[in-house]
């Protein structure tokens, strides 16, 4: 099974991209639909967190193959950290990493970098291409 990481990405981005869009619409909307989206933020950081979780779960579930593993943890934890600072400077240019509140930005941010410090784990140690 061969992962193509930027397949990945790529479909991260544009799921982000569609369903932030409609936040340009939310100015002309009505009250109704504010209400609608008073936390997508709140919920959207959720679900990252909670795949996160899973992720995280599947690759520590059993234990780590022998090897340098906390080298291993360590270069894994910077790849994530470097793709979401990429997916956050994405967002930065298409001018949709804006936020009204210094938690949502903090929520926002860690649950990404939780999820794709995870998802690269999941990729390092369950593909095989690395052990």
């Amino acid at each position: 099974m061969s992962w193509n990481i930027l397949e990945v990405v790529g479909s991260i981005v544009d799921v982000i991209s569609n369903t932030s869009s409609g936040s340009t619409r939310i100015s002309s909307a009505s009250k109704k639909d504010k209400k609608k989206d008073k936390y997508f933020i709140e919920k959207v950081s959720a679900r990252f967190i909670l795949v996160a979780a899973a992720l995280f779960f599947i690759v520590f579930y059993k234990p780590l193959p022998v090897g340098d593993q906390t080298t291993a943890l360590i270069v894994s934890s910077l790849i994530g950290i470097a793709l979401s600072a990429l997916l956050f400077f994405l967002l930065n240019l298409m001018e949709l990493y804006y936020f009204k509140s210094i938690f949502k930005l903090l929520l926002f941010s860690c649950s990404v970098i939780a999820f794709f410090i995870a998802l690269v784990m999941c990729v390092y140690y369950k593909s095989g291409i690395f052990i």
